[in-house]
C-alpha cells in the first residue's frame, strides 16, 4: 500500500519552509527527514509513523490513537504510530509533526 498523498502534502504545509528538510520514500511511506534524520512519515499503513525521543514512549502512547510502532514484530522505543483520527485537525497534525520535528534536530545530522 503506498502513502496518503493527501496527508504528505498536509505534512508539507505543517512544516512549512523550514530548513534542512527533505523527503525520502521509507518504510513502504514517504519519510520527512530534518539534517538527515527522519522526524515523521505519512505511512504506508495509514496515519503517521514519528519518530519521539525514546524516554517520551511510554506518555505518548497514552494518547487516544497513538501506539508504539513494530518493526519485524518488535515493539520500539522512540517511535510511535499516530492514527489518521488523532491527526483529523490540522492544528492536531501540526502538533505530532512539531514533535518529531523537535527530536530529529536534536540528532546529530548527517551527510
Amino acid at each position: 500500500m503506498a502513502h496518503d498523498e493527501d496527508l504528505a502534502d498536509r505534512i508539507r504545509t505543517a512544516l512549512g519552509d523550514r530548513d534542512g528538510v527533505t523527503e525520502m520514500r521509507m518504510f513502504g511511506g514517504l519519510a520527512f527527514l530534518v539534517n538527515g534524520n527522519m522526524a515523521v512519515a505519512a505511512s504506508s499503513q495509514g496515519g503517521l509513523l514519528l519518530r519521539v525521543d525514546p524516554g517520551d514512549t511510554d506518555s505518548l502512547v497514552t494518547e487516544d490513537g497513538v501506539t508504539r510502532s513494530e518493526m519485524r514484530g518488535r515493539a520500539m522505543k522512540g517511535w510511535v504510530d499516530v492514527d489518521s483520527s488523532a491527526i483529523a485537525a490540522d492544528r492536531d497534525l501540526a502538533r505530532w509533526v512539531g514533535i518529531g520535528v523537535a527530536f530529529a534536530g536534536t540528532l546529530q545530522p548527517k551527510q
